[in-house]
């Protein structure tokens, strides 16, 4: 019954080409596609990662999953058995696929489709201890250059009731419950990433980032910087997350929420015996890097309804 691919995200906002120029900076490109909505992804794949449509204030228009051939009729059936009731998509958008809303209202998308396939790097070769595997080759890399993100990873939702969240997600839907962190925050996941899904405890629902995947610690680096000359403010960065593994950096976007940047997140083969496991609160965000942004967890969509 289980959705196989996370697909795209879907923001409303009050200008799209503001938000157009912002991921572009970020390393996306445009995608053009029907409607009106601006459609950006990663420069090596086909298919969108972020659509930006017009509206009052910024909030999450959709969600959208891919479940190919058998797997899109276990979850119809899914949907059935749990009595979801599918419905028509939000204002603007696409037809496709089949169309509810988890508990906290938020528009999901289920397309019988399956994702790109995921672009590949040559092996990264680094020197290690013992281990030179680089030799007589100069491994700093270009001054000037930014970030490339190769694909979309996850996306983090604000929401009043994560038992309720990770109860339809994966109960209905399929995902599998990653790692948690008491009754603060947790993680799903419907490919081999660590996540694709994460819940973050709020007084309501609301969008707080979403993260795309580079092939270094030195790009995250770069595409930080490139942002930053491009007149973008910091978020938080650079560090490594405890859960998950990955080493991150945060950018904000014109509406109060981020895009991340990640490398290195952990894999969980399908087949993979994976234990979840509920973290201490100290581990819930971080191992090192910079002290948290005091308005990291805020969901700025209280405040501005």
């Amino acid at each position: 019954m289980a959705v196989t691919a996370f697909l795209h995200y879907a923001l409303e906002v009050p200008d799209p080409t503001v938000g157009q120029r912002y991921y572009q900076d970020f390393g996306l490109v445009d995608a053009p596609g029907p409607g009106n909505a601006v459609r950006l992804r990663a420069a090596k794949q086909r298919r969108e990662n972020v659509l930006l449509f017009a509206g009052r204030r910024k909030r999450l228009h959709h969600l959208c999953f891919g479940a190919p051939g058998e797997a899109f009729v276990r979850v119809r059936e899914s949907l059935r058995r749990a009595g979801i009731k599918e419905g028509e998509p939000p204002k603007d958008g696409p037809g496709d696929g089949v169309w509810i809303r988890d508990p906290d209202g938020n528009p999901v998308n289920i397309r019988d489709e399956a994702p790109d396939p995921e672009p590949g790097d040559p092996p990264l070769q680094l020197n290690s201890p013992g281990h030179a595997r680089r030799q007589a080759v100069r491994g700093c890399p270009e001054r000037g250059q930014g970030a490339a993100p190769r694909r979309l990873g996850h996306v983090l939702l604000f929401s009043p009731d994560l038992g309720r969240q990770i109860d339809f997600y994966t109960r209905v839907l399929g995902l599998k419950l990653s790692d948690r962190s008491r009754d603060m925050i947790a993680f799903m996941r419907c490919t081999t990433d660590h996540h694709n899904l994460a819940v973050l405890a709020s007084r309501g629902p609301g969008f707080h980032h979403g993260s795309f995947q580079v092939g270094s610690v030195d790009e995250i680096a770069l595409g930080a910087l490139r942002m930053e000359d491009r007149g973008w403010k910091p978020g938080w960065g650079l560090g490594r997350h405890v859960i998950g593994s990955n080493f991150f950096y945060y950018i904000r976007d014109p509406w109060g929420s981020l895009a991340e940047y990640y490398f290195d997140l952990d894999y969980i083969p399908e087949d993979c015996a994976w234990a979840p496991r509920d973290f201490a609160p100290e581990d819930s965000l971080y191992l090192w890097g910079p002290p948290v942004p005091s308005d990291f967890g805020e969901n700025k969509e209280l405040e501005a309804r």
